[in-house]
């Protein structure tokens, strides 16, 4: 079982910025992709930005630019650091991670995509107010 529980989020002015945080505990692997996805309500659940364990970082055209995705090993921590936010950003924000064990198949790199996540948080709301 893997735990991964966000935080940070809050209210912030358009153009503020935020840094969301998800800490990763449980069955983990050293082999892993991991993202930030965020959901508007009525609307589809979005990827935003992946790492791979290998540090290589994929993000998607919305959020390229402002947003930047990290990692800490040592504290199993998934970072987002959002700049420049603007209302449409308003979301409840998720990390998600898929873990490879040794013997798995581990993908060339993490595509920025909803599909293929088997772990999720619980999510943290972000707000942008104009």
């Amino acid at each position: 079982q893997v735990r991964l529980v966000e935080s940070g989020g809050g209210l912030v002015q358009s153009g503020g910025s935020l840094r969301l945080s998800c800490a990763a505990s449980g069955n983990t692997y050293s082999k892993y992709c991991m993202g930030w996805f965020r959901q508007a309500p009525g609307k589809e659940r979005e990827a935003l930005a992946t790492i791979k364990s290998d540090g290589a970082t994929i993000y998607a055209d919305s959020v390229k630019g402002r947003f930047t995705i990290s990692q800490d090993n040592a504290k199993n921590t998934l970072y987002l650091q959002m700049n420049s936010l603007k209302p449409e950003d308003t979301a409840m924000y998720y990390c998600a991670a898929q873990y490879y064990t040794a013997y798995a198949y581990f993908p060339g790199q993490c595509y920025v995509i909803v599909e293929g996540f088997d772990n999720w948080g619980q999510g943290t709301q972000v707000t942008v107010s104009s």
